[in-house]
């Protein structure tokens, strides 16, 4: 499995994508529980996290060794995490104001483009060096690579430490650091895959747009009788 990852990283990606995207065909409602569950694990933690150490900065002048690394860590996987779960659900915000006065052939040719966009932008992040091809140049191929050139160095986090019962199994006592930045190919690999769901949606007209549309507007008609009472 080392040798696997090290040296077909992007195999190794592309395998944990796919067997994802096959899980949420199979059991969708499921991965809807887990994707839920796992972003409010991640919040509680980060709210626990922070108020022990608040208690116990003011209240004992003590803290937790490491607890502002270990939030920062948190707040990173929420959003790597997060950004994937927000395109399957259509959660992020965005402005159609403009594209919803063309045609309905032109408005769908926009949204197309729109999730190819993003589907382009995560894949650029994954792996760049493809866009030497155009002339571009790419420093350090992108997210797998930058991965994998921690997974390779027992480099560990500043301030975070594993806990004492783990320490022999890591061989270490900081917490490696491809263990924290992990979230970084897996949460721009499930960025794709939602964005090319999101694509194949709307040119199949099973859905508008990628992003959130009309937030605003719904808003106001669901509380517009809110101050008559």
């Amino acid at each position: 499995m080392y040798d696997f990852i090290v040296n077909y990283p992007l195999g190794a990606l592309a395998a944990f994508v796919a067997i994802y995207f096959l899980l949420d065909r199979i059991a969708p409602a499921a991965m809807n529980v887990f994707e839920e569950s796992l972003i409010a694990i991640i919040l509680a933690l980060m709210v626990i996290v922070a108020f022990v150490q608040v208690v116990l900065r003011y209240g004992f002048n003590s803290g937790i060794t490491g607890a502002l690394e270990l939030n920062r860590i948190l707040f990173a996987w929420l959003i790597l995490f997060g950004m994937s779960y927000g395109v399957k659900i259509g959660a992020h915000l965005g402005i159609d104001s403009l594209i919803r006065s063309f045609p309905r052939p032109l408005f769908r040719a926009f949204a197309v483009f729109g999730a190819a966009a993003a589907f382009l932008w995560a894949i650029i992040l994954i792996h760049g060096t493809w866009l030497s091809i155009f002339g571009a140049t790419s420093r350090g191929g992108g997210a797998v690579d930058y991965w994998v050139r921690f997974f390779k160095l027992p480099l560990g986090l500043d301030d975070l430490v594993y806990p004492s019962f783990l320490r022999e199994f890591a061989g270490q006592d900081r917490v490696h650091r491809w263990v924290a930045y992990m979230i970084l190919p897996i949460g721009l690999g499930l960025f794709a895959m939602r964005s090319a769901q999101a694509l194949v949606e709307i040119a199949l007209g099973r859905r508008e747009l990628i992003i959130a549309s009309h937030e605003a507007e719904d808003l106001v008609n669901e509380n517009k009788d809110v101050l008559r009472d």
